[in-house]
């Protein structure tokens, strides 16, 4: 399988209006400098010069796609982001590196757990939240030629065993059922990013216990998948909204928001970060001890559940 590096070299190469910039942050696209002459553009460490300048090119026909850590793109950039990319209306696509969890040793001002909050703010953004590399090669071409700005969690990490991506779709979440004829499913599990693979593990353990489990990979907060929020209110006993991300502004936020704009009620438990940083340390270690471990998470749904209770 191609990576994300690659890919994006192919789609450059075929189109010249892409430009790959970078806050000198080059971990994800360290080879394209000597590959993309006059093509590659490097501010230093400037997110907000970036984003202007990535705004500029795009006003003259450039689609600009940008790399800085996430918590830095997103937050130090705001302002920048809104007015000059989200005003215009801009094509340009800013990939933040290393967000929620996957900043895992960093401490709190390396942590980008309110980026899809404020990204999805924005009127007019995308944001794109893939579970794993081979996922974000899949929806890039669509990504890169779509007109509307699009903020991407970037994600590097390898696709769980046993689970296979359908192809993308913007503004279509993934699901995967244990019995594709049952119109009712005990639980519902609604997540984004690597969490998925945690979340597949919860289902599995679920099943185990003779639950039967919908699994709805969001894949993009925004636009969000309409259809298949209300499907899983309506034809499941428990909604679970996981994210590596804080409570409010979420995944968590943008479910409730679509059950009371169309009526539908649920019972929702959220796991996700509650008025808190999280604790740096490895990631299985971050996973662990704040509590999102496929088997934690399994046994938060066991809990919930009147049946088990």
């Amino acid at each position: 399988m191609k990576n994300y590096e690659q890919t994006l070299l192919e789609l450059a190469q075929a189109d010249e209006r892409i430009i790959v910039m970078t806050a000198e942050n080059r971990a994800a696209i360290r080879n394209l400098p000597n590959l993309l002459p006059g093509r590659f553009i490097d501010t230093g460490i400037t997110e907000q010069t970036m984003v202007g300048a990535a705004a500029g090119l795009a006003l003259r026909g450039r689609v600009p796609v940008l790399h800085a850590l996430a918590t830095f793109l997103t937050l130090r950039a705001f302002e920048f982001v809104r007015t000059d990319v989200g005003i215009g209306g801009l094509p340009v696509k800013l990939v933040g590196g290393v967000p929620g969890f996957l900043s895992d040793g960093n401490g709190p001002t390396h942590q980008a757990i309110e980026d899809v909050s404020l990204m999805r703010g924005i009127p007019g953004f995308h944001v794109f939240c893939p579970a794993d590399e081979e996922e974000l090669v899949l929806a890039l071409p669509q990504i890169i030629n779509s007109p509307n700005p699009t903020y991407i969690r970037h994600n590097a990490l390898k696709t769980v065993a046993g689970y296979e991506h359908e192809p993308f779709e913007i503004g279509k979440a993934e699901v995967r059922r244990t019995s594709e004829s049952a119109t009712h499913q005990d639980v519902a599990i609604l997540v984004y990013g690597f969490l998925l693979r945690e979340a597949w593990e919860a289902k599995a353990r679920l099943e185990a216990e003779g639950l039967s489990v919908r699994l709805v990979n969001v894949r993009m907060p925004k636009p969000i998948d309409v259809d298949a929020v209300l499907s899983a209110a309506r034809e499941t006993s428990l909604l679970v909204t996981v994210e590596d991300h804080f409570l409010t502004g979420g995944l968590f936020s943008i479910v409730s928001e679509t059950l009371v704009r169309h009526g539908q009620t649920a019972d929702v438990l959220p796991i996700a970060l509650e008025e808190r940083w999280f604790k740096p340390a490895l990631l299985p270690d971050v996973l662990r001890y704040e509590g999102f471990t496929g088997e934690q998470i399994a046994a938060r749904i066991l809990e919930r559940l009147p049946v088990h209770a």
